[in-house]
């Protein structure tokens, strides 16, 4: 069985597109929860269906957790249930940013703690209505020692969803890949309250994308080894940005519903970071500033 820890649109998600009777979602203490989480599921192709998932019962052990918390969340999430689980249960992230995924590795370094990565794109227009808005792949690899020898355990169990799932050795790599695209496009979204293709024409974005793009460049390559120019940066940006013109970025959603949003993980994780290795971010700080005041 599979363990979902956090009910939004990638965990109903992975509910919906894993094989039914293998699932369940995992409450959090004091969570208000009744016998099964229930909604309509539109898929990416095909008709639209009733999903229904229950909650996981005493005693039950999954045999690997998915965590899709918001990145905020994470921690007290998984610090709030992680007792209940065996030592060697595989734990997988699936939050937005950097950040939220060392925190937890380096809470239970003796757990085999896994990250990943994915591009498969879902939202909730509507209550009770989960549409399955783009597909893509996942990348899951290890964030912890133990968790190596756990990464092809958990990819063939993903794999059953019918989605593409791919292992990865290094997915710290993967999600500063993520982080780029993530950092070039939602905080503009979301201050300037407009879908993903947008952004391109308007004066905000267009006086402030290289700057932001020089800055991506020198952080990874001083953290992490990465060498990408600006200018490659920007074109995969503005590729992405084209690719998902007419969606509306988690962000975004986010300052809609009044919901606090993941900015702390995305720019404000290399304003951060910028900070510790001496790096200037002028634009990640301003961003980040101008998306807190929206909450």
């Amino acid at each position: 069985m599979i363990g979902i820890l956090g009910a939004g649109s990638l965990g109903r998600l992975w509910g919906a597109m894993l094989p039914a009777g293998g699932i369940a979602f995992i409450a959090r203490p004091g969570e208000p929860t009744g016998a099964s989480v229930d909604y309509r599921f539109r898929p990416f192709e095909g008709p639209e269906s009733q999903v229904r998932i229950p909650f996981l019962q005493p005693g039950h052990e999954p045999e690997l957790i998915l965590v899709t918390t918001k990145a905020g969340d994470t921690l007290d999430a998984v610090a709030g249930v992680i007792n209940q689980f065996a030592i060697d249960t595989p734990i997988l992230l699936f939050q937005n940013g950097l950040g939220s995924q060392q925190a937890v590795a380096e809470q239970w370094p003796e757990r085999p703690i896994l990250a990943a990565s994915t591009t498969e794109g879902a939202n909730r227009p509507e209550s009770g209505l989960l549409v399955h808005a783009g597909t893509g792949d996942t990348w899951v690899g290890p964030m912890t020692s133990p968790a190596k020898a756990t990464v092809r355990k958990a990819v063939t169990m993903l794999a059953t969803s019918g989605l593409n799932i791919h292992p990865e050795t290094d997915i710290v790599q993967r999600l500063w890949q993520k982080l780029i695209i993530n950092a070039g496009i939602n905080p503009y979204t979301a201050i300037l309250d407009c879908p993903n293709g947008k952004i391109l024409d308007a004066p905000l974005y267009q006086s402030t994308i290289d700057q932001l793009c020089l800055e991506l460049s020198q952080l990874m390559d001083a953290a992490v080894r990465i060498r990408q120019t600006p200018d490659a940066l920007r074109e995969r940006i503005e590729q992405v940005a084209r690719n998902t013109a007419g969606n509306t970025s988690s962000m975004r959603a986010d300052v809609q519903r009044g919901r606090r949003t993941e900015i702390d993980f995305i720019n404000g994780y290399v304003a951060k970071l910028g900070k510790e290795l001496g790096i200037e971010t002028p634009v990640n700080q301003m961003l980040t500033e101008r998306v807190q005041q929206l909450s």
